[in-house]
């Protein structure tokens, strides 16, 4: 890949927020299109969760999941009709799948019918208020596993490696509570309890893993254009597709090595990484893994805009 190759990244949950989408649905006309097919498809008012709301309704992950990932696509729809494209791409979770449909493995409404029913699965997959999720800052990966190998009770994992020094666990509450003074004993900085209602990528999530899988063997799988990178490998997608579908019923339960992704796209050449999504949380994260690398993000008018001034100064 040529020294100025870019990378399109495609935001988790945790990044929505009301009012989410909609310059791009007033100002796209492709993205209005997508907003309108994906209702009819899945069957939902996706356009009053996304602009009216409420928050808490926004939050419950059979909905969190496909608007997010819609207004992902939106921005994908945006950058695209001004002309910017990738050379590879990877996601947070749900984002994965915006980075299969970027490298044309699969179709936009295809992967909206998907993570909501992955959603749908992963919220019944545990009851609500046994799990959740405890991000740590400050302690090297090692000893934050080694934290969890040593827990007495309960289901407590790593979930996230999302930068040098930040790794999210989840589990259930009763072992996040006990191991959770341990990890400031041992010199974190900082711990801070995230906002979901269930252990998403720990073991707790094998089964509702297992029930996606039907759903994945009716797709068929397009050719990826692009590198491809896999939360559950840290590497890029495997040419055979067949491997696929096991690695998107993996993702549901194994951690989102999200930082080895960024490494691998870095080892391709990749020095310019762009969000598309609600938030930036993921491009700290690229900061974090390498100060040099160019991050922008596209969610809204003024920051596609800004993002067209900053590569077209720099191509």
């Amino acid at each position: 890949m040529p020294a100025e190759a870019t990378a399109f990244l495609f935001s988790g949950q945790g990044a929505q927020h009301v009012g989410m989408g909609r310059e791009l649905y007033e100002q796209v006309g492709e993205a209005r299109e997508l907003v309108e097919a994906a209702e009819a498809t899945l069957g939902l008012p996706l356009r009053r969760y996304l602009f009216e709301g409420p928050e808490s309704e926004l939050r419950r992950t059979e909905v969190t999941q496909p608007t997010v990932l819609l207004v992902s696509l939106m921005a994908l729809a945006a950058v695209r009709r001004r002309g910017l494209f990738a050379t590879a791409a990877a996601g947070l979770s749900l984002g994965e799948y915006g980075a299969l449909v970027a490298g044309g493995a699969l179709e936009p409404l295809e992967a909206l019918r998907l993570v909501h029913r992955r959603g749908q699965l992963m919220q019944d997959a545990v009851p609500e208020g046994v799990g959740g999720m405890l991000a740590v800052v400050g302690l090297e990966d090692a000893t934050v596993e080694a934290l969890c190998r040593e827990a007495a009770e309960g289901v407590v994992e790593p979930a996230n490696y999302n930068c040098p020094g930040q790794v999210v666990l989840s589990g259930t509450l009763v072992a996040l509570r006990a191991i959770e003074p341990r990890l400031r004993a041992a010199g974190a900085r900082r711990t801070a309890w995230l906002e979901v209602s269930a252990p998403f990528h720990s073991s707790l999530m094998i089964p509702a893993g297992e029930r996606l899988r039907p759903e994945l063997e009716r797709v068929a799988f397009g050719p990826l254009s692009m590198p491809v990178a896999s939360n559950v490998t840290g590497g890029l997608y495997p040419p055979d597709s067949a491997v696929w579908r096991d690695l998107l019923v993996r993702q549901v339960s194994r951690p989102v090595r999200f930082r080895q992704c960024v490494e691998t796209l870095l080892g391709l050449g990749v020095r310019r990484f762009v969000e598309l999504g609600p938030g930036t949380a993921l491009l700290g994260f690229v900061r974090r893994i390498d100060h040099d690398a160019l991050t922008l993000h596209v969610e809204d008018r003024r920051s596609l805009e800004a993002t067209l001034d900053l590569w077209e100064g720099v191509c």
